[in-house]
Parts: structure tokens; C-alpha cells; sequence
């Protein structure tokens, strides 16, 4: 299968890009600028000159492809979530009108912070209006659409953690501000739970389901559907041989430094994949979280400096994207 991607120089990309190659699919990948073009080749794939407002290079890509694999995001104005909608929507539709009629598959990303808090979602539930994530929504629905317009349609909700090596997500943010208070902090008691998955699992994950997911599929990019805040912060102590601490929310907000992600980490959002599983055939292969936190590279201080230039506040937190 020729595959063409949007997003596959942020974070997850790349592996993507890589699996689908192992699988032995041909991808070209959208690049808007020199060096994004240079990962892309680097990576085995072709580049694809263009970007998320250039709607004709949009359509070209999906012309000429098997299948459409979107993953990027943002780019915009992110202190106005409706220009992040429209420009999303606009490039899903693209994607979408390219495809119709032809059977080929379109799978677009989007986030598990999209269901409803303090209980365990499924694929099934109806994303929730109020949730923390609500920006996304208009895109999965965009999306899901197409599966009426001879489109195979179908969203992959990634967990918010997406982990492995050079992280630059939510758990070095959390690491940083264990670094510059000497202790590792949760909100509470720290029994909230939230999903995650590790990089080379959501890989496979956007893989299958180009090749096989039926039209209008909801999909959960989840490895482990509910991990303790405290767990997490428990691990964080012993690997930088420091405390842990309680904390309200308020004191949380100056700890990390940022009032998105206290917010953030004081969500109960445990997540299912259980039909995710059954319906591709997949299961998680790698490394859990913790095992991640306790062998990976996440106590290199670079990781934590990264996330520091990313999530302090003249950072927009919306800006952070897995793709």
C-alpha cells in the first residue's frame, strides 16, 4: 500500500513511519519544511512538499495514495481553539473528498482526553462535549463522516501519554518539576488514573488499522488503561532519589508551572481498549510506563530541559502534539 502521512515528523511519526515501511508499505510524507523533508527521507520515505493550510498539496497527496494516514496537528492560532478546529476539519475533509468514492482507508488521530472523567471509557461511549480535549471532537467526527462517502473510514484516540525514547510529552513535564522543587509531587491521594501507551505499540496500532479497520471504527491507542498519578510519581522519586509529596491542585499549579497540566494531572481518566484489541488483532508488545521510567532515557536531564522549554507558560500547551 502507498501511504501518505500528515504528522510524521512530530513525535509518534516517525515510528509510524517506520513500521509501515517494516511492513513493507510504501509512504510518502507531508513535510512543510527543509528539515522536516530530510527526516522524512531519513526515515525511508518520500517527502511531500506542503502544510495543514495547503489544501491543494492536501488532495494531490491523497490522490495519489492507497491510503491516508493524518496525524498532524495545530500549527495555528492556539489561543483561538476554533481556528485549531477549522484548520483540522478543512484538512480532514480534504483528505476525506480525495478518498470518496474509492474504497481506500482514512484514519485520523485524535485523543482519549475526548471521553467523559471518572470512568472507565470504551470505544463505543460518545465523546464528551465538556471534556478537557472538546477541540478534537469536530475532527473525529469529520472523519467518521467519510465511512457514508465510500470511505474506510476511521480514528485512532491516542492515550495522552505516549512514551518512549526522547519523550518530550506530559511525563517530562512532570519530571522537570520534580528536578527544580527536589520532590516528586501527585495531586491528592493520587489514585486518578490515566492511559497510556508506549511509541512502537501506537505505531502498530495506525498501521493496522490502515490495513484492516472497518469504515466508521473508533479505535483507543491504549496499552495500559489506567496508571496511577502516584504510581507515576512514586517512580519519578526513586529513579531521581528524592520525595514524594501531596498536593491541592492551587499548589500544583505553581509547582509544574503551568495551569493546563495541573489540571491535567488531576483528571481521572481511565480508558478501555479491549475492542481496539479484538477488532485488529493487537496487543501491547512493550514496555509499560513504569518499566519505561525505570530503564528508558527519561532521567536524562535533556529530556527534562525540553520539557521544560514546552510546557513553562509562554508556551502554549496545545502545541504539543504525539504525531
Amino acid at each position: 500500500m502507498h501511504v501518505f502521512v500528515t504528522g510524521g515528523t512530530g513525535q509518534t511519526g516517525p515510528a509510524v513511519i517506520a513500521e509501515l515501511i517494516a511492513a513493507g508499505h510504501t509512504v510518502t510524507g507531508l513535510a512543510r519544511s527543509d528539515a522536516a523533508a530530510a527526516l522524512v527521507e531519513s526515515l525511508g520515505a518520500t517527502p511531500h512538499r506542503g502544510s495543514l493550510d495547503d489544501l491543494d498539496s492536501l488532495r494531490r497527496g491523497a490522490q495519489a495514495a492507497d491510503g491516508v494516514l493524518h496525524m498532524a496537528y495545530g500549527g495555528g492560532d492556539y489561543a483561538n481553539p476554533d481556528d485549531l478546529i477549522r484548520r483540522d476539519c478543512s484538512a480532514i475533509e480534504t483528505l476525506g473528498q480525495a478518498l470518496a468514492g474509492s474504497g481506500r482507508p482514512l484514519v485520523s488521530t485524535s485523543g482519549t482526553l475526548v471521553t467523559r472523567a471518572g470512568r472507565v471509557s470504551t470505544e463505543q461511549d460518545a465523546p464528551d462535549p465538556d471534556s478537557i480535549a472538546a477541540f478534537r471532537i469536530p475532527g473525529e467526527q469529520a472523519c467518521l463522516d467519510f465511512a457514508d462517502h465510500g470511505v474506510r473510514a476511521s480514528v485512532v484516540r491516542l492515550a495522552p501519554t505516549v512514551h518512549g525514547p526522547r519523550d518530550h510529552g506530559f511525563i517530562p513535564a512532570l519530571i522537570a518539576a520534580a528536578r527544580r522543587a527536589g520532590v516528586s509531587a501527585y495531586i491528592g491521594d493520587g489514585a486518578n488514573r490515566w492511559p497510556a501507551i508506549h511509541r512502537r505499540d501506537a505505531a502498530r496500532i495506525f498501521r493496522l488499522a490502515l490495513e484492516k479497520a472497518p469504515g466508521g471504527s473508533v479505535l483507543h491507542g491504549v496499552g495500559e488503561s489506567a496508571v496511577t498519578i502516584k504510581s507515576i510519581a512514586d517512580q519519578i522519586a526513586r529513579m531521581l532519589e528524592i520525595h514524594t509529596a501531596s498536593m491541592t491542585l492551587e499548589k500544583s499549579i505553581e509547582h509544574l508551572g503551568n495551569p493546563f497540566l495541573a489540571r491535567f494531572f488531576s483528571l481521572d481518566v481511565p480508558v478501555s481498549s479491549e475492542r481496539t484489541q479484538a477488532l485488529l488483532g493487537w496487543t501491547p508488545q512493550h514496555a509499560t510506563l513504569l518499566e519505561d521510567l525505570q530503564t528508558g532515557d527519561y532521567s536524562d536531564p535533556v529530556a527534562s530541559k525540553r520539557a521544560e522549554e514546552i510546557w513553562l507558560p509562554h508556551h502554549n500547551p496545545n502545541e504539543h502534539s504525539h504525531s
